[in-house]
């Protein structure tokens, strides 16, 4: 399960921020995690509150966006939503497609209390 070194390193980089910017508690932290960008969101809310306990994370609410996959269709020339890498076009049933959203996973706000 790749979603608890995923929740390790959005620990690590929120406490950077807190010791850089002087705040002792995230009271909300919201995330995108893009439908193609292989996190199962629900495996990542679950290693983000197991390792909160006595971090600057303990007690946050975790928001987790999920925005649709889209891909250009090289045959078809068409923008198109996907669900999951290796779909095929929607509109010409090709498989040539090339992500264009949706595969990114990112910390997008924290909201903090000051020391």
């Amino acid at each position: 399960m790749h979603e608890a070194s995923l929740a390790g390193g959005i620990l690590k980089l929120v406490e950077d921020a807190a010791r850089r910017e002087g705040f002792r508690r995230v009271t909300a932290l919201r995330l995108e995690a893009g439908q193609l960008c292989g996190v199962e969101t629900r495996a990542l809310r679950f290693a983000l509150e197991a390792i909160a306990p006595r971090t600057c994370l303990e007690g946050a609410a975790i928001d987790i966006l999920e925005p649709p996959g889209t891909a250009w269709c090289l045959p078809c020339g068409a923008s198109v939503q996907i669900m999951r890498r290796g779909d095929a076009c929607p509109r010409c049933r090709s498989h040539q497609l090339q992500a264009t959203g949706g595969t990114e996973l990112r910390v997008l706000e924290l909201q903090v209390e000051d020391s």
